[in-house]
């Protein structure tokens, strides 16, 4: 059977030669574009309908399609700190603005976290006439800690 990492090297060629987007591939798959691209990337498993239906939209096997419905092991940043400028941009922003983020929920929410399960994520553009901003909405179900 093919690995995680080699299924998506392959979805991400396929992508490229059908000249389709992640929204593209979201719409076919019938999810929201952040989950349908973690699950593309092997971050999010896929049910067995929207596995059909990716496979079907990128000519994948049916090997692939069953691996897309697994539970994957998630984390994919090759080391830390990452070195992608993009991606290192969110690690800044949790280090510059971490305990900023930290006081500001604790002090609506109380003692607890914000969920990385029970979770949504959207990228928008938002045009300026400065140049286009990017707004990413992080979503997530607030969990109290448990007293015991």
């Amino acid at each position: 059977m093919i690995d995680r990492s080699a299924l998506t090297q392959k979805i991400l060629v396929a992508k490229a030669t059908k000249g389709l987007t992640w929204k593209d591939l979201a719409k076919k798959i019938g999810r929201a574009p952040a989950y349908a691209t973690a699950a593309l990337l092997g971050q999010m498993p896929l049910s067995a309908q929207e596995a059909r239906r990716a496979a079907e939209a990128l000519g994948l096997s049916q090997e692939d399609e069953l691996l897309l419905t697994q539970i994957p092991y998630r984390g994919a940043l090759p080391q830390t700190p990452p070195t992608d400028p993009l991606i290192y941009r969110f690690y800044e922003i949790v280090q510059v603005f971490g305990t900023t983020l930290k006081a500001l929920i604790e002090e609506e929410f109380g003692d607890g976290i914000m969920s990385a399960i029970d979770f949504e994520m959207d990228v928008e553009r938002v045009p300026d006439p400065k140049g286009d901003r990017v707004k990413v909405t992080l979503n997530g179900k607030f969990l109290p800690y448990r007293k015991y």
